[in-house]
């Protein structure tokens, strides 16, 4: 059986986490305090997401926009999405919430603005 060791990064408490794997599958997740490390704990042993947050420039403002992913993307594909991101140059003015870009490298996840750009 392999064993993996996270810190959790749910919460300011950081708990050292233990997580036992059989067949690519976590079994068992020791040292977490709440429910919601232990359920982290399973997904980064198997398949590590994050969010991802960024800025982007719009075509035609200086100010860059700042953005965010509206749901974890896989940990592996991050730079593939920054760039993306990064290639991506919308129009303003762009209000806070609205999708700058639709599924994001095909992950699912959208690219919010997390300001108003007027």
């Amino acid at each position: 059986m392999e064993e993996k060791q996270f810190i959790c990064i749910n919460c300011p408490m950081g708990c050292r986490l233990t997580v036992s794997l059989a067949e690519g599958q976590a079994v068992s997740v020791a040292g977490a305090s709440c429910r919601r490390g232990e359920a982290y704990g399973r997904q980064e042993a198997v398949a590590p997401m994050r969010v991802l947050t960024c800025l982007m420039r719009p075509a035609n403002r200086e100010k860059p926009l700042s953005v965010k992913t509206s749901a974890p993307v896989p940990k592996e594909l991050l730079f593939r999405c920054a760039n993306q991101i990064y290639a991506t140059h919308p129009q303003a003015p762009i209000p806070m919430g609205s999708v700058v870009i639709h599924d994001l490298c095909g992950t699912g996840a959208d690219v919010l603005a997390t300001q108003d750009l007027v």
